[in-house]
C-alpha cells in the first residue's frame, strides 16, 4: 500500500514538475523595460487623478462654504430688518395710541382708527411685497451662485 501511496504522489508530483520548475525560475525573470515604464507611467497618471479629485474637493468644499457664509450674511440682514419691522410697528402703534387719545368724539376715534388701519394694511402688503421680492432675488442669486462655484469645481476636476 505504501509502494501504491508513493507511486500515485512521485507520478502527481512528476505531472507537476514542469509548474513547479516554471515557478523557480519565475523569481529571476526579468521585466522587460516597457512594462515598468507602463507601471511608472500608470502610477504617475493615477497619482495625479488622485491630486485632481483633491483639488476639485477642495472646490466644492469652498464653493459650500460660501454659500453657507451667504446664507448666514443673510439670514443676519433678514433678522435686522425683522427687528426694524417690529420697532416700526410699535412707533406706530404708539403714535395711534396718542392720536386715538386725542380724538374729541367717537365719531373723530372711529375716523383716526380707520385711517390707521388702512395705513396699517398699506404697510403689510407693502412689506409682504418687498419680502417676496427679495425672497426671491435670494433665491435666485443662491442658486446662480451655488450652479457657478459647483461648475467651476467640477471644470477644475475635469
Amino acid at each position: 500500500m505504501t509502494t501504491e501511496t508513493t507511486t500515485v504522489f512521485d507520478t502527481v508530483k512528476d505531472a507537476f514538475a514542469p509548474v513547479t520548475e516554471a515557478l523557480k525560475n519565475f523569481q529571476n525573470v526579468e521585466v522587460p523595460e516597457a512594462a515598468r515604464e507602463f507601471v511608472k507611467k500608470t502610477a504617475n497618471t493615477a497619482k495625479e487623478r488622485a491630486a485632481d479629485v483633491y483639488a476639485g474637493s477642495e472646490k466644492v468644499t469652498a464653493a459650500i462654504e460660501t454659500a453657507v457664509t451667504d446664507s448666514v450674511s443673510e439670514a443676519t440682514k433678514i433678522s435686522r430688518n425683522i427687528q426694524q419691522a417690529i420697532y416700526q410697528d410699535a412707533e406706530a402703534f404708539f403714535a395711534g395710541i396718542d392720536k386715538l387719545a386725542s380724538a374729541k368724539s367717537l365719531n373723530e376715534a372711529v375716523q383716526i382708527q380707520s385711517d390707521l388701519a388702512r395705513a396699517r394694511g398699506e404697510v403689510l402688503i407693502s412689506r409682504a411685497k418687498s419680502s417676496a421680492e427679495y425672497l426671491g432675488k435670494l433665491v435666485a442669486n443662491g442658486a446662480k451662485t451655488a450652479q457657478d462655484n459647483f461648475a467651476k469645481a467640477y471644470n477644475k476636476t475635469a
